[in-house]
């Protein structure tokens, strides 16, 4: 319950991302831990795990995360008005961990951009918009929610509870973890 507490305490603190309760609470509290929890669990995966299933009838790990990625491109078209710019089709043909990782992480600066222009009028505006802003998070949360059993099933720490385990052991500040794992899980292969 503790480990609960500071976690949530650690989301509060990330910097604003839009005006508004609605666009600030989502971004902060429960949209960037996901998208942070998201991409390290894409990076820590091995490549040649990319194809594990938990059972035959299920998605492969890679599977998982290109949905991810599909759906990221979806919402965020709307909230930014256009058509989708990577549709279905195209993350299907993404294969290699490398293509995975870097789509993935394209999804979600797309994203941001979107979420930059935005504020609370312009969610509420119509249903689809709320729809949309709104699945960014729980989708991922879905998706980060079935991950971390391949990860597990693979003998790998999920990145949700690695930053515990590591902000406790450090005794660091919720503030001083974010800010870590947003370094870690943002950089860009090569840096």
């Amino acid at each position: 319950m503790k480990a609960a507490v500071v976690l949530i305490a650690a989301f509060l603190v990330a910097p604003l991302a839009a005006q508004g309760p609605l666009t600030t609470t989502n971004i902060q509290r429960y949209y960037t831990p996901v998208r942070l929890f998201l991409q390290g669990a894409a990076d820590v995966m091995p490549a040649d795990k990319y194809g594990f299933k938990l059972a035959p009838e299920q998605m492969e790990f890679g599977q998982w995360i290109n949905h991810s990625t599909e759906r990221n491109y979806l919402d965020c078209a709307i909230l930014r008005g256009e058509p989708n710019p990577m549709p279905k089709a195209k993350t299907d043909l993404l294969k290699t961990k490398a293509e995975i990782v870097s789509q993935l992480r394209a999804s979600f600066e797309y994203c941001d951009a979107a979420f930059a222009t935005l504020d609370d009028q312009k969610i509420l505006a119509s249903p689809e918009m709320v729809q949309a802003f709104l699945h960014t998070t729980v989708h991922n949360n879905e998706v980060y929610g079935n991950v971390v059993g391949y990860l597990r099933a693979n003998k790998i720490v999920p990145p949700s509870t690695e930053m515990i385990q590591e902000m406790i052991k450090a005794k660091k500040t919720p503030a001083e973890m974010l800010k870590e794992m947003m370094e870690r899980y943002n950089k860009k292969p090569g840096q």
